[in-house]
């Protein structure tokens, strides 16, 4: 019995142990940043849509976030507004989904990306209609 308690004990440890290792490689994975360059921004913007094609809308926005890092980086004001909307848009995916996901941090990148002045009609335009979206539900929910 006694064994049986102690052999037990140590694959709790163990195993516990492997998830701290695997969680603590996670997390230094997440904060290394891609460096800028065309070819990451390009994989980025590939990555986003072929997850919101997917309907993996969560991955989706990641990469948008990662395309617009990586616009802002490479110094194309243009291209950081529309990598915020299509991330807000994502956000608004899920929301047309799941009601209950919170639309604020998508208000957040819209008005992010309205405040581009770069930005160009066309992506004002989509950023609009997309922020009207927003505040409606929001005003709904005050």
């Amino acid at each position: 019995m006694r064994k049986t308690v102690f052999l037990g004990l140590l694959v709790v440890l163990a195993a516990s142990v492997g998830m701290g290792l695997a969680a603590a490689r996670q997390e230094q994975a997440a904060g290394e940043a891609q460096a800028i360059s065309w070819d990451n921004w390009r994989a980025a913007k590939l990555k986003a849509e072929e997850y919101d094609n997917g309907g993996k809308f969560v991955e989706a926005l990641q990469y948008y976030l990662e395309y617009a890092r990586q616009a802002e980086g490479l110094g194309q004001p243009e291209l950081v507004a529309w990598g915020k909307n299509n991330a807000a848009y994502m956000i608004i995916k899920m929301h047309k989904q799941d009601p209950t996901v919170d639309l604020a941090p998508a208000k957040k990148f819209l008005d992010e990306a309205l405040a581009i002045a770069e930005a160009t009609e066309d992506c004002k335009r989509v950023l609009a209609t997309n922020m009207e979206y927003v505040k409606l539900y929001l005003k709904q929910l005050d």
